[in-house]
């Protein structure tokens, strides 16, 4: 019998860098997490590749993805829908792999509530200022979207309460391997494992 895979849900408030640390863990030889790609409706960023770091759709794709019930989760944050494919996360857990998701806040409280065996880890800026400086160094919004997203950042914040751990931004590198330690702690916890060794003492 395969043991099931661990369900990683990594979110966090707009522009604390998600995507950075999701891209270093991945960039690691020693990473054996399978990464489970989100749909999203928003533009591309420079750099950014369909299929590679989203998958890129229409409004009306979406919706008709939301109607056919094809996603885990989804949740429309500054305009955009963002969502997570529920066929390849099932999949990939069944085959006995991690599945390491990289989600909005909204998206991750439906998980939660989905897959309440999941990991949930919430990664936090050092500081509300130095958000506000990451979001404003990417060049890629306006004035406007950039203070929705700080209004957002801190309504998110408040949700924190939903995830198992912590993780604060301070250095990407020390980031991921806070979060590498906690997978490999959730896979030594007693309630994952137990009926595993428990079998041992089964006598034929």
């Amino acid at each position: 019998m395969i043991e099931r895979g661990l369900l990683i849900v990594l979110s966090g408030p707009s522009g604390v860098g998600k995507g950075t640390v999701r891209k270093e863990i991945f960039s690691q030889e020693d990473t054996n997490f399978e990464y489970s790609i989100s749909v999203t409706t928003r533009k591309p960023r420079a750099g950014e590749v369909d299929g590679i770091d989203y998958f890129f759709r229409t409004r009306e794709e979406f919706e008709e993805m939301i109607a056919n019930n094809q996603l885990l989760e989804w949740a429309e944050f500054v305009g955009n829908y963002y969502g997570t494919p529920v066929d390849y996360v099932e999949k990939t857990l069944s085959e006995g792999k991690d599945v390491f998701l990289e989600i909005e806040v909204q998206g991750a409280v439906q998980v939660r509530n989905a897959f309440p065996e999941g990991l949930f880890i919430f990664l936090m800026p050092p500081s509300l200022s130095e958000l506000k400086n990451r979001i404003v160094t990417r060049g890629t919004e306006t004035i406007e979207i950039i203070e929705n997203r700080m209004k957002a950042a801190k309504e998110e914040i408040f949700l924190m309460d939903a995830y198992d751990y912590v993780v604060e931004n301070d250095h990407v590198e020390k980031a991921c391997e806070r979060i590498k330690a906690i997978v490999v702690a959730e896979h030594c916890r007693r309630e994952r494992i137990a009926l595993r060794y428990k079998k041992m003492l089964e006598v034929d």
